[in-house]
């Protein structure tokens, strides 16, 4: 009766369990729940900066389709028309229009993959918690089980009164895990598959806008504000 007792003034909620629970099991819960955090912050900065990317890429295919530049081309377009302007003044005066227009497109395409390495910060730690974070879940679920059947031991008793707050606080552990990986998943494969789109549509339109770069002078080509011409040399 005692028992029955004890367990009916048990707290069950959310926050009773937590109180309640092994110190071990406290520890991976506030590990899980700081996982959880961080993940959810990466994720709403990598939603702002994927935003601001597709802006710029459209921004992007805009210039090539219009064969000129913004007045003042900002964010993506500026970094890629300056390292196209830095490359070309490398070359030679006479250097065939085909060459010129291959060091445009890897100066630019190089530029781009530094911008998208740029965004892929945090994607190895959602990747990290996505994998983990149920592992370590069920490290506290089975920490909290073994307590229970300890006090199994300890009171020689088999009833579910002195076994189910233990399970509990244990199964909640689990919970978190799950709660913590469940999205760090999702939000990994969303912003890769998105990166990866990204990359493509950013390659697809450096190698039209290099062609439009290497044209001679006469021809009229984009180039950033405030920067010589791009010296292009006889057609190939």
């Amino acid at each position: 009766m005692e028992q029955i007792t004890a367990a009916a003034g048990h707290d069950f909620s959310i926050y009773g369990l937590v109180l309640q629970a092994d110190p071990v099991v406290k520890a991976v819960m506030l590990i899980l729940v700081l996982a959880s955090v961080a993940c959810w912050a990466i994720i709403l900065e990598k939603a702002i900066r994927l935003s601001k990317l597709s802006r710029d890429l459209r921004r992007l295919e805009r210039t090539v389709g219009d064969n000129v530049t913004a007045d003042a081309p900002r964010g993506l377009v500026r970094t890629l028309l300056s390292a196209a302007h830095h490359e070309a003044e490398d070359g030679g005066r006479n250097e065939p229009r085909g060459e010129l227009r291959a060091r445009l497109e890897r100066a630019m395409r190089s530029a781009l993959k530094g911008e998208l390495q740029r965004l892929e910060v945090g994607l190895p730690f959602l990747a990290t918690v996505g994998s983990a974070a149920p592992f370590i879940g069920l490290f506290g679920t089975v920490w909290g089980i073994m307590n229970s059947f300890t006090s199994i031991a300890q009171q020689k008793d088999t009833s579910l009164a002195v076994v189910a707050p233990g399970i509990a606080e244990a199964l909640f552990a689990t919970a978190l895990g799950l709660a913590a990986a469940i999205p760090a998943v999702m939000a990994y494969n969303m912003i890769s598959v998105s990166l990866g789109r990204g990359a493509n549509r950013g390659n697809t339109t450096i190698t039209e806008l290099a062609r439009r770069l290497s044209r001679p002078q006469s021809e009229g080509f984009a180039r950033p504000v405030g920067a010589e011409p791009l010296r292009a040399g006889k057609a190939s």
